[in-house]
């Protein structure tokens, strides 16, 4: 039933059909999944927890050419002024990003124990210590130069705000980006930094270059751990993500399937 006038001024009481409440609801809460905490933007390739966290070491100086500092320092100053949640997955997070087995290409350097690509979980936030890598710095290049827009943060102070995506020098197609969101979800593969740029340059010189084409430049995902190509020869490795996404974890190596045929 819809809201009326008469309704309202009789008993104080507004009456909605539920199901248009529910849709509305969902609607803005499946919204405020995918673009506020679960999937990487594509202007930057990074989550609202990996923004903050890299945005505000910059802030506050945690240079790649600087000291490291304690994680949990970090993670204090994250919680405090940036990330309204727990510290426990702001330091997983940030952990993540300082794993070469994790990100092709580390956005934080990491000092002490980070974990393994076994499964052994990190030390605690007060036994190690961190600070942006230069790719990052390169990712938040001339940021104070208005390149691009900010926005208050949940602590409601004007002197500290946040970007609302990195300037991304680097394209973030260099590192895996994955998420499951409400009816949405994105698993991209990591891919390797020389092979990108030179398909942006290609792309900037030809707007209209075919996919085909830019395989010439790109030819494949690069694994920071390797991965196993399981194809016949002359196949299309474009084909593969869609059917082989559990193939992302294997070492590397390619298997002639023809070739073991025969033996």
């Amino acid at each position: 039933m819809a809201r009326t006038t008469d309704t309202m001024a009789e008993t104080g009481i507004i009456l909605e059909d539920f199901s248009v409440i529910m849709s509305q609801a969902f609607a803005t809460y499946g919204l405020s999944v995918v673009t506020d905490r679960a999937l990487p933007d594509a202007r930057d390739g990074l989550k609202p927890v990996q923004r903050r966290i890299l945005s505000g070491m910059r802030e506050a100086g945690y240079h790649a050419n600087r000291p490291t500092v304690k994680s949990a320092e970090v993670v204090g100053l994250i919680l405090g002024n940036y990330h309204p949640h727990g510290d426990a997955p702001v330091y997983e997070a940030a952990v993540r990003m300082a794993q070469p087995f994790t990100l092709r290409y580390p956005l934080i350097e990491g000092q002490g124990n980070m974990g393994s690509e076994d499964g052994d979980a990190p030390a605690a936030y007060r036994y190690t210590e961190m600070r942006l890598s230069p790719l990052a710095e390169a990712l938040m290049a001339d940021m104070e130069r208005d390149t691009v827009p900010l926005h208050p943060t949940y602590k409601q102070d004007p002197r500290v705000q946040e970007p609302d995506y990195l300037p991304g020098r680097i394209p973030p197609v260099v590192n895996a980006s994955s998420g499951i969101a409400v009816g949405l979800s994105t698993n991209i593969p990591p891919h390797n930094l020389s092979e990108v740029v030179r398909a942006c340059i290609a792309l900037l010189d030809h707007p209209d270059m075919s996919v085909e084409q830019l395989m010439g430049y790109i030819q494949g995902p690069d694994f920071s751990q390797g991965g196993a190509l399981l194809a016949l020869m002359g196949s299309r490795i474009t084909s593969l993500p869609a059917k082989a996404a559990s193939l992302c974890g294997l070492r590397y190596g390619w298997r002639k399937l023809h070739a073991a045929a025969r033996s």
